[in-house]
């Protein structure tokens, strides 16, 4: 481990520790003058419970610091080195700001059995210590970043082994201002040639094998030398983001997870899922009635059509519904118009002008007004509102090994593929996009497609 980041990872105690000092005695000191923060108004009467400063600061700005420093040590914020992204970091500090709170309050009503000296005074403390602590951290973030793009602190990295290094790892290595990439050797012996051992950080093999005499020669001289060792575990390459490292008794092992929407993130999905479906459902209910309306004067009954999709897993038959926008033969039509199929690049049909569409479906197509049925299939626990396109069971018999990837979560009403091109995609240009999302899906990546999706349909965005 690089000295600065032993010293950046160390400062960041006693600058957290400081921050606490300074915005508990600004809360104290804006509490003693009854002064509340909020500009031109005065609400607070004076204050009659607060105790000597010096009293205050012995019995609780002291523990206050002993309280939050252990609290964010928990969380992972004194880690010395760490790869997480600025909104995590963001995260955490926000979580152990509300934890300190809820140790206070818990401290003196639970065992001490009293009130604090103010409420406003904690409300302005817990406000103060996470904005002061963030600045201190971003003040740390600024000054390491100055001293790496001078060259102190960076990483020098050599890549090692007859398969070149992947071009995203190198991307990195080359672009991230914490590193510095020295080029790629093919075996021990052109290392062991290079001037500029000594200086080197971090060995990065390519083909690791532990059974070859390369492997360990290689592990033996990094343990020697004090270089760091690492390998890129060549079955995973392509999927860096779907690796777990965890434990087998003491054995480490990399566990391959296809998607995040495992455990919590199924949970989180599905609770997102019931809550807007129900929404949705009864805000388009007047909808529903002047659609199927509509439908029977031009054509009668059915109203819906009922499209049977394969699911999660691919071993789901689902009944998707839509407003039926066809004739009522429309699908014996279908064998008769597949000469016609404007979809050349995969299994999938697609006809511009289909001339089994009613007038009505044109409409609804127009506005894709027919899938909103689909919203019912959400509900109950067939779709989701954002996931993969729904495949037709004919579809996925042309289907390779790979594009069956898209099953391991359940098909959506819209998705990434819809709001990137929807029609004018390749089939294999779709797929990578399902694909994409299934391996990168966040809650965030759902609201920014359900937003994207109404821009999409108003303009028409990628229709043919």
């Amino acid at each position: 481990m690089k000295r600065s980041e032993v010293f950046f990872g160390v400062l960041r105690v006693p600058l957290d520790a400081l921050a606490i000092v300074a915005a508990l005695l600004l809360s104290f000191l804006l509490r003693e003058q009854s002064i509340d923060l909020l500009p031109w108004v005065q609400l607070l009467e004076p204050a009659v419970s607060l105790p000597d400063r010096i009293i205050f600061f012995r019995e609780f700005v002291v523990p206050s610091i002993a309280i939050f420093l252990s609290v964010s040590a928990l969380l992972g914020l004194y880690v010395l080195r760490t790869t997480r992204s600025t909104w995590n970091e963001i995260g955490r500090l926000l979580l152990s700001g509300v934890l300190w709170l809820i140790v206070v309050i818990a401290w003196y009503f639970l065992l001490k059995k009293q009130l604090f000296y103010s409420r406003i005074l904690l409300l302005h403390a817990t406000f103060f210590i996470t904005l002061f602590v963030m600045l201190g951290r971003v003040c740390v973030v600024l000054l390491q970043r100055i001293l790496l793009h001078n060259g102190i602190g960076i990483r020098l990295v050599v890549s090692l082994g007859e398969q070149p290094i992947p071009k995203n790892v190198k991307k990195v290595l080359v672009q991230d201002y914490r590193y510095k990439y020295l080029g790629h050797v093919k075996d021990n012996k052109e290392l062991k040639s290079r001037k500029d051992i000594p200086s080197i950080d971090l060995i990065l093999q390519t083909d690791a094998n532990p059974n070859s005499k390369k492997t360990i020669e290689l592990i033996n001289l990094c343990r020697s030398s004090h270089i760091g060792y690492a390998f890129l575990p060549p079955v995973f390459a392509d999927v860096p983001h779907q690796l777990i490292v965890e434990r087998m008794g003491l054995t480490p092992l990399l566990r391959f997870q296809p998607t995040p929407l495992d455990g919590w993130g199924r949970v989180w999905k599905r609770a997102f899922d019931i809550i807007i479906s129900s929404i949705l459902l009864i805000l388009f209910t007047p909808v529903f009635i002047l659609i199927s309306i509509a439908i029977v004067i031009e054509s009668g009954f059915p109203i819906f059509y009922i499209s049977r999709r394969v699911g999660e897993k691919g071993n789901k038959n689902i009944p998707m519904l839509k407003f039926r926008s066809m004739r009522k033969n429309a699908d014996a039509q279908k064998e008769s118009l597949k000469g016609k199929n404007e979809r050349i690049d995969g299994p999938l049909f697609k006809l511009q002008n289909d001339p089994r569409v009613t007038r009505v479906g044109r409409i609804l197509r127009r506005w894709d007004l027919d899938e909103l049925p689909q919203i019912c299939n959400v509900l109950i626990g067939q779709m989701s509102l954002v996931g993969p396109r729904p495949h037709l069971k004919e579809e996925v018999a042309k289907y390779s090994e790979a594009q069956r990837r898209v099953f391991a979560v359940k098909p959506g009403v819209t998705g990434l593929s819809q709001v990137s091109g929807r029609s004018q995609l390749k089939f294999a240009e779709e797929v990578a996009l399902d694909l994409r999302y299934i391996e990168e899906w966040s809650l965030l990546m759902d609201l920014w497609i359900l937003w994207r999706t109404i821009f999409v349909v108003i303009f028409r965005i990628g229709a043919k």
